[in-house]
């Protein structure tokens, strides 16, 4: 196997919550799209929380809050 360089790295972390009508999978993924226009180098979600809402006993909304954690880069 060969020597991997690592290079020390910061990575920010931030909760977000996504919403869909059809699941909790897909509030995850409107969560990962959306973040992925404003925030470079993505690298782990974790989902932390699942949600419904259901007014008058029917499902809704699916929501879904994840944890994730993108490259973290100073300014000057």
């Amino acid at each position: 196997m060969a020597d991997k360089v690592v290079h020390p790295s910061t990575y920010d972390v931030i909760e977000l919550v996504g919403t869909s009508s059809t699941s909790w999978e897909d509030a995850a993924n409107n969560v990962i799209k959306e973040a992925s226009k404003h925030l470079r180098e993505l690298r782990v979600a974790e989902v932390v929380k699942k949600d419904l809402v259901v007014p008058n006993g029917k499902v809704e909304a699916y929501c879904t809050r994840l944890k994730l954690s993108f490259k973290y880069e100073a300014h000057a």
